[in-house]
């Protein structure tokens, strides 16, 4: 008789997974999940339990497809309630990815990194922005390693002092109009000139009216003091901007 290739019982075969993996007990116990969705569910993004695991099978063993025996569970967790369990090992275990997807994640998180530092600076010898390349390249030159825990953007500021060192490189600045009404002016005046880089002029004609230059962070920031301040009178206009898009202004 033909000899045949069977799964045991206790063996459940999964493809293309990441699993999350918890000790207690003295044991290894794992779930098999979506990609990319632990990380939503953790930050209560993702609530559908479906869209996070690929079953409510508990493993020893995911890459192997050994099911956890109930009597473990039972004895690290202290309970029969493996939906409970599934909750607990999907907060507290480890987010393991294969070596390949940590190198893919890596190198996307590198580009991103790049196309924030080239959209946020300028080379101050030409006036001009850097292209993605450019950044990407220097970021090689001065050996960055990317922070998988970290954000894109935190991570591009890093980026910005590191490259200081090596290359001639600053945060590109918006040019800003202020229009204050002349009876709070001085008041208001004070708590804006807090968040600009430098004043290039002001005039007193009647009203108070400053050119600002800001980094393009803060103009959010500028809007809101003088329009809550000034309750609507004052202005905030934009004249100039170089090396930046629509995106900076929300940051």
């Amino acid at each position: 008789m033909a000899s045949r290739n069977f799964t045991p019982v206790n063996q459940i075969r999964l493809t293309n997974v990441v699993y999350v993996r918890h000790k207690k007990g003295g044991k290894r116990f794992e779930l098999a999940c979506y990609r990319n969705k632990v990380m939503s569910w953790r930050k209560k993004e993702e609530l559908d339990l479906d869209e996070v695991v690929q079953t409510h099978t508990i493993f020893n063993n995911v890459s192997k497809g050994q099911v956890a025996k109930k009597a473990d569970l039972v004895k690290a967790y202290g309970t029969e309630d493996e939906a409970q369990i599934v909750l607990e090992i999907l907060a507290k275990g480890q987010l393991q990815v294969s070596q390949e997807e940590r190198t893919k994640d890596s190198e996307a998180l590198f580009t991103e990194i790049a196309k924030d530092v080239a959209a946020r600076c300028i080379n101050p010898d030409t006036t001009r922005p850097y292209t993605i390349a450019q950044i990407e390249r220097a970021m090689k030159d001065a050996h960055f390693s990317v922070q998988p825990s970290q954000t894109a953007k935190k991570q591009a500021l890093e980026v910005i002092k590191l490259l200081q060192k090596t290359i001639p490189i600053e945060r590109a600045q918006m040019q800003l109009l202020i229009k204050l009404p002349k009876a709070i002016a001085k008041q208001v005046k004070a708590n804006v000139v807090t968040h600009v880089a430098s004043v290039v002029s002001e005039e007193w004609a009647g009203d108070l009216e400053m050119v600002c230059l800001v980094d393009p962070g803060s103009y959010r920031t500028i809007d809101e003091v003088v329009q809550s301040e000034t309750r609507g009178q004052g202005a905030v206009n934009i004249l100039e901007t170089r090396a930046m898009d629509d995106s900076d202004l929300a940051l």
